[in-house]
């Protein structure tokens, strides 16, 4: 079981550290000049996964998030919200910082989150802090990613949880990519498992994208959330 101990507090506090630190260099670097920019998308599909699992009791949802993003591309900033169905909420938002760097050919993505359920039950835990890291890398139409996440203290009954998940992906044209990823996620006070899928993303256009996937988890004996689906999804980003 995943505790939040002295090490895990040590590692929230390494990661902010790692994410403020060149937002507060380049806030208060004159040079970097007003040419941020923002931007926006929106989403709906026939179930809200995360993590393999069902956020939104197997059900469709819509999801609206917007993005600050520096000049040189380096941090961001991205409020935004889905549905969801836990805790008596319908709606959770999220507040996310994150640095985005590149080196010895490999992207970085390190990003802090706030998310906070709206108008849950009396008594349940409303709202989490979740850290995550990814390491990516493309090679032609090959991309490798492992994605890292640590949330100290998350919403509703789970204490904290470590999820970590590898990602393979291949573009079979400049419109059709498929991918299949595979994770391992484990938690205090909730059930352990394996979540995995497969599926592919098809651009219409340059904003407005499709996706298929089939998600499954090991799970099954917990709760409706881990059963197997086969979901579909589409996002526009303007």
């Amino acid at each position: 079981m995943i505790r939040n101990t002295r090490a895990a507090r040590l590692v929230l506090a390494a990661t902010f550290a790692a994410v403020a630190a060149p937002v507060l260099a380049q806030s208060s670097d004159p040079s970097s000049g007003p040419s941020s920019s923002w931007s926006f998308e929106v989403g709906a599909g026939t179930d809200n996964r995360s993590k393999a699992a069902s956020k939104s009791g197997n059900n469709g949802y819509v999801s609206a998030y917007a993005a600050w993003e520096s000049a040189d591309g380096l941090i961001y900033v991205s409020p935004g919200f889905q549905t969801i169905q836990a805790g008596g909420s319908n709606i959770e938002t999220d507040w996310i910082v994150g640095y985005r760097p590149e080196a010895f050919g490999y992207a970085f993505d390190l990003n802090v989150a706030y998310k906070r359920r709206l108008d849950v039950e009396a008594g349940y835990d409303a709202d989490g802090v979740e850290l995550s890291a990814v390491v990516s890398r493309a090679v032609g139409p090959a991309q490798a990613a492992l994605l890292v996440q640590y949330a100290p203290d998350a919403p509703g009954s789970t204490r904290s949880y470590v999820w970590v998940e590898a990602e393979l992906g291949w573009a079979f044209t400049p419109r059709l990519d498929g991918s299949a990823a595979l994770g391992r996620r484990e938690q205090d006070n909730s059930p352990d498992y394996a979540g995995w899928n497969v599926g592919v993303t098809y651009a219409l256009t340059d904003a407005l994208d499709l996706d298929l996937r089939y998600h499954d988890t090991d799970a099954h004996t917990f709760g409706e959330q881990y059963e197997d689906a086969l979901v579909a999804q589409v996002a526009y980003a303007f």
